[in-house]
Order: structure tokens, then C-alpha cells, then sequence
């Protein structure tokens, strides 16, 4: 899928239109300590028949998130490309 790296968007910290650079935002990484990680690990430990967190589906497309930051004042929104997609973002010049 491709968008362009510039385009002009709403800013709701200047109130009015502005040219926002755009790019693609990347998940953080989770946390290793989380309660649902230590549990999701017990259950994997071990011997057993079929394991607990094996994924047997192929999941349908997630829904690419974008960061705009806008050039004047420098504040970031993230705005979500609709409609699911297969395909990761491409950023045309």
C-alpha cells in the first residue's frame, strides 16, 4: 500500500490545517513481566500433548497505524489506515 511521506492534515494543537510528515508507527515491545506473558510461559512449559498458545488460524490483515507530526508545531496524532490490509506501508517520495 503506498502514501505519501507529506501530506496536509487536521491539527488539533494549531487549530487548522497544516502539512504533517508522515511515517509508520512501530509497535513497543511488551513487557516479559506482564501477568499475561508469565502465565501464557507456565503454560507452554512442560511436556503434554498439543501445547497451550499454538496458533492453527491464519489471521486476517491487521490495519496499518500512521504517526502524522506536523511541521509547525511539532506535535504527533496517530491515525489508523482504514480497512484491513495484507500488505505493509509503503511511503512514496
Amino acid at each position: 500500500m503506498k502514501f505519501p511521506k507529506e501530506i496536509n492534515a487536521y491539527c488539533p494543537s494549531c487549530m487548522k490545517h497544516q502539512v504533517h510528515k508522515v511515517k509508520a508507527a512501530s509497535k513497543g515491545r511488551a513487557s516479559s513481566l506482564a501477568a499475561g506473558n508469565r502465565r501464557h510461559e507456565r503454560r507452554l512449559a512442560g511436556h503434554g500433548s498439543k501445547r497451550k498458545g499454538e496458533k492453527t488460524v491464519k489471521k486476517q490483515g491487521k490495519r496499518n497505524k500512521l504517526v502524522l507530526q506536523c511541521n509547525v508545531c511539532k506535535k504527533k496524532q496517530e491515525r489508523i489506515v482504514g480497512g484491513r490490509t495484507t500488505k505493509k506501508i509503503e511511503f512514496k517520495s
